[in-house]
């Protein structure tokens, strides 16, 4: 049977199954076609949109008996072209599946269902004291930040979502569901199938499911800014901090470009020189000390004075401003599209990494400004580019290979939290070998159809 009939007899039995929600209108199409990243659109066939569990393995069944791809989407967020419907298919946006189905303070763990978003399990907590620390920026979904193992401003003292995720629901390519891990803190018992599925990017089955860890709030918090005279200086703040094991809870990096960005698209005013963003926790009397510990390892690198952030309202202006820095890039050329890209190294190799990127930015006449969660060697660039101009776009492309080149090189990773998508699977081979011949293995065995969001991960 062509493809072409078995996405008519697939869409046919899902329309019955779901009714209003399940499209296949063009807006509806090309609202799912694509992230936040620079890849040009690659639209569904159709879009679903499951309420349960249940919902998600019928329509897999489906999918599965007439061979159709199936991508999931959460929030569109990803970077790499983690959600482009490459071979077409249905798109299953879990957004609908947005409850929070337990707190439980006293354990410090919480199940939600894969649609629910960072920031409302936040609010729902807010009350409790409690708080879920993995914070990528934007609002992801929970879903999606465990598909891509996302990470964020907090990972250099909270983890990320490898670290924080306990146990999953998943539906399988042929419409299987499987609970992956539990509420236990640590288990000896069988294959460790939850940080399996927890970075694969939707290609080994749909988690639909998740609890995780929750942490107490701190009994006090208090954020800082700090510039420096140079890029080595506040790279060396970094890497002397986490060296003498200060339990800082954010440490973010941002060069000068980065930095007249922020001012331009916030309304800020601050240097634009290299710049620290810092966030304290804990005791009054253990925020205090860190503050002053980090403020003369600053000094003695060539940073300024902390500009604090007093009260809570400061201190969310400040994060949401270094939240805001892939948007403050794109404004810097109206009518262009991000490239974002990232890597990560050793802690040791950090000032290294920076420095051979920054030189290589300006040596290629990029416009790409730097940010990083350096407390855990991990940083990013934001290039601005015309997707419209060929020459500008090899040149983009060739930096980025260079930059994945060079981490590899020192120890490092092609990607810290983005993940591979479509845009670095070339790379995945350089950087883990044999252990990619296992990795397809594991994929056939799983879905040997390959059905789950294909063409990700892999060449």
């Amino acid at each position: 049977m062509s493809q072409a009939l078995e996405i008519s007899g697939a869409c046919a039995q899902l329309q019955q199954l779901l009714g209003d929600r399940f499209t296949r209108t063009r807006h509806a199409r090309e609202l799912h076609g694509r992230d936040e990243g620079h890849l040009a659109a690659s639209l569904p066939d159709a879009v679903a949109f499951p309420q349960s569990t249940a919902e998600v393995a019928a329509i897999a069944g489906v999918c599965a008996r007439h061979r159709v791809a199936m991508v999931p989407f959460g929030a569109g967020t990803s970077l790499e072209g983690q959600v482009m419907a490459s071979r077409g298919g249905v798109c299953i946006d879990l957004g609908v599946m947005n409850a929070i189905l337990a707190v439980r303070g006293e354990d410090l763990d919480a199940t939600v269902q894969a649609g629910v978003r960072r920031q409302q399990l936040n609010r729902h907590l807010r009350d409790q004291g409690l708080f879920f620390s993995v914070d990528p920026g934007a609002d992801a979904t929970f879903g999606g930040m465990a598909s891509t193992r996302a990470s964020g401003t907090n990972a250099v003292r909270y983890g990320t979502m490898r670290e924080n995720v306990l146990g999953l629901t998943v539906v399988l390519a042929d419409g299987r569901v499987i609970h992956t891990g539990g509420r236990a803190r640590k288990s000896a018992a069988g294959y460790d199938l939850t940080h399996l599925f927890v970075g694969a990017e939707g290609t080994l089955g749909i988690i639909t499911e998740l609890t995780m860890r929750l942490h107490g709030r701190a009994a006090a918090m208090s954020s800082a800014v700090c510039g420096f005279a140079d890029l080595s200086g506040a790279v060396n703040t970094v890497i002397e901090t986490i060296q003498l094991g200060i339990p800082v809870a954010r440490i973010e990096l941002l060069d000068e470009a980065m930095m007249s960005a922020v001012n331009a698209y916030a309304g800020l005013t601050h240097a634009e020189s290299p710049t620290l963003f810092l966030e304290f926790h804990g005791t009054d009397a253990g925020v205090r000390e860190q503050a002053t510990m980090v403020s003369r390892i600053a000094a003695s690198h060539g940073g300024g004075d902390f500009r604090w952030a007093a009260v809570e309202e400061e201190q969310r202006r400040l994060w949401q401003a270094r939240h805001d820095v892939a948007y403050a890039c794109k404004a810097l050329r109206p009518g262009c599209e991000m490239w974002p890209t990232d890597v990560c190294v050793p802690i040791s190799r950090l000032t290294e990494c920076i420095l051979a990127t920054r030189q290589d930015i300006s040596s290629n006449g990029l416009i790409a400004p730097i940010v990083g969660h350096v407390g855990d060697g991990n940083f990013h660039v934001v290039m601005v580019v015309d997707v419209n101009d060929e020459q500008e776009m090899r040149r983009a492309g060739q930096f980025n290979d260079r930059l994945v080149r060079r981490a590899l090189s020192m120890g490092g990773t092609c990607s810290g939290e983005h993940g591979v998508g479509l845009v670095k699977r070339e790379h995945l081979e350089a950087e883990h070998g044999e252990a990619v011949a296992v990795m397809r293995q594991l994929k056939r065995c799983l879905d040997p159809d390959d059905l789950m969001n294909p063409g990700k991960m892999f060449v």
